[in-house]
């Protein structure tokens, strides 16, 4: 018989933990529509602004009347279908990687990935900071689990060299912290997997497309592309698409293809979200320009927040977020914004550590200079009332 759950949300209630959603009535871009009226959105992880756009649709509508609407199994069974074989090529020439694996989300990329590569005689060390998915699957793998501190290479050194005796170690981080905008230090990390014989797995799902002369994520924007053993990335974010990927040698995308659990026991990508996925990365090689307002948006933002006093965390990217502290006080803040008819979240522990409730403002390469016009009035007025 289920408990009595009331006093449980009654006290997310009283810590101003608890979370509503909100429903968007229109497609996602700069201006969405939500209970009648419009709103600009600024914390969508739209970056390029291709969740509708047209070329993304057409592809997805063509792989639809081809395919249907399912693969309607698992990829070992019968779930395999021409956009999957299509889009593992595109993303292993993308990504420069040899060889990719779909699966049906982010989350279950890093959690098929971990627990197939690493168990109970291995060790895995992961920044403090590292998205929720890699930390569950650190826990589901029962690797040992060492937690150095965020981007701190002199701790994971001293972890690396105190913590020796498994059968494999695994280094893991975020190449980009979805929520404090700030990249993680490849080159270093890969200087110590070499020296410690250590693979090195990067989950990149917010810079690919976004960072990189040519949007191939933090790997390319540090030049160590040949440095990381396992890359994961998302079709979730820039590409405006879905699905999570692994990319790497052959040899570990076929141990994954075969040991996986989060890809062997699961229905496929559905096919009009891999010919979506496909189209991004089409339009991210052959329209540069995306990238490069995305950019100049990140710039205008940037400076008009530090220009109000705002603290920014360090970030160094299109994920900005503004320091608030208290989470009650973060969401009376973002529901005045909400007024001010800017949609723009809160984001409150555990998703982010005690005394560290922020906004989390992402920009996009379509919001136009009058919607961060807007946007900086707005904060204007969040500033004089509520600092």
């Amino acid at each position: 018989m289920l408990p009595d759950l009331s006093a449980e949300l009654d006290d997310l209630k009283s810590r101003g933990l608890y979370r509503t959603a909100r429903l968007i009535e229109s497609a996602q871009g700069p201006r969405v529509h939500i209970n009648g009226r419009d709103l600009l959105l600024f914390c969508s992880n739209n970056y390029l602004g291709l969740a509708n756009h047209p070329v993304l649709k057409d592809a997805a509508a063509a792989a639809l009347r081809t395919c249907g609407l399912s693969a309607a199994a698992s990829r070992l069974i019968s779930g395999s279908m021409a956009p999957h074989r299509d889009l593992e090529t595109r993303l292993a020439g993308f990504l420069g990687t040899g060889a990719a694996l779909i699966f049906p989300t982010g989350y279950m990329a890093n959690l098929g990935a971990i627990t197939a590569l690493v168990g109970r005689q291995d060790a895995v060390f992961s920044d403090r900071l590292n998205h929720r998915s890699i930390i569950d699957a650190c826990r589901l793998s029962r690797a040992a689990t060492h937690v150095y501190r965020h981007r701190d290479i002199d701790h994971l050194s001293d972890l690396l060299s105190s913590e020796t005796g498994f059968r494999r170690r695994l280094i893991v981080t975020d190449g980009l912290f979805s929520m404090d905008g700030d990249l993680a230090p490849l080159p270093d990390l890969v200087e110590l997997a070499r020296a410690h014989n250590a693979i090195l797995m990067v989950d990149d799902a917010h810079a690919t497309g976004v960072l990189g002369p040519s949007g191939r994520g933090t790997p390319e924007h540090f030049g160590v592309n040949d440095g990381i053993d396992v890359l994961m990335t998302a079709g979730s974010k820039a590409l405006g698409a879905f699905g999570g990927f692994i990319g790497g040698n052959a040899d570990l995308i076929d141990l994954l293809s075969n040991t996986s659990s989060s890809f062997i026991y699961t229905t496929s990508l559905p096919p009009d979200a891999c010919a979506a996925t496909s189209a991004a990365l089409d339009l991210i090689e052959s329209d540069p320009g995306i990238r490069h307002r995305l950019w100049a948006n990140v710039r205008a933002v940037r400076e008009g927040l530090l220009d109000l006093g705002f603290d920014l965390m360090g970030s160094q990217t299109q994920i900005i977020p503004i320091l608030i502290g208290d989470p009650e006080r973060t969401m009376v803040i973002s529901a005045d914004l909400y007024e001010q008819g800017v949609f723009l979240t809160g984001i409150r522990p555990p998703t982010v550590p005690e005394g560290e409730s922020r906004l989390r403002l992402t920009v996009m390469a379509d919001h136009s200079d009058d919607d961060i016009a807007r946007l900086l009035e707005a904060m204007a007025e969040v500033r004089t009332r509520f600092f």
